[in-house]
């Protein structure tokens, strides 16, 4: 696959949207989510374009092993190792931007927070 264009999460994969990168290698980007609802809260994106992670784990079930992979030591060196991963998949589930990505939710999380981004 490749980026799309019109996508926020591809323009800051492509560096052309600035963000707080957490870790980069070459097939994901994880940054700092703008808006934390928990003391660690990163995006893990695959650098190229996919819708959400079902598309993800169809087309390259390694690629979203990877991103799980990367989210464990997103954890271990920002929080205790322990952590929730989110996948919001589908617009009815909360999805807004529809670019693949894992919330990695790790520390002291706000409750109401966490339960409005889940509505």
């Amino acid at each position: 696959m490749a980026q799309d264009a019109d996508c926020l999460f591809c323009k800051i994969a492509a560096g052309t949207i600035p963000s707080t990168k957490v870790y980069e290698d070459d097939t994901v980007y994880a940054f700092k989510d703008i808006n934390p609802v928990s003391e660690v809260h990163v995006l893990v994106i695959p650098k190229d374009h996919y819708p959400n992670a079902a598309a993800v784990a169809k087309a390259d079930p390694t690629l979203i092993a990877h991103i799980i992979e990367v989210a464990q030591k997103i954890a271990d060196e920002q929080s205790d190792g322990a952590f929730h991963l989110l996948f919001n998949t589908g617009e009815a589930a909360g999805q807004t931007v529809f670019h693949c990505h894992a919330h990695v939710l790790g520390g002291k999380a706000d409750a109401a927070k966490v339960a409005a981004a889940l509505a």
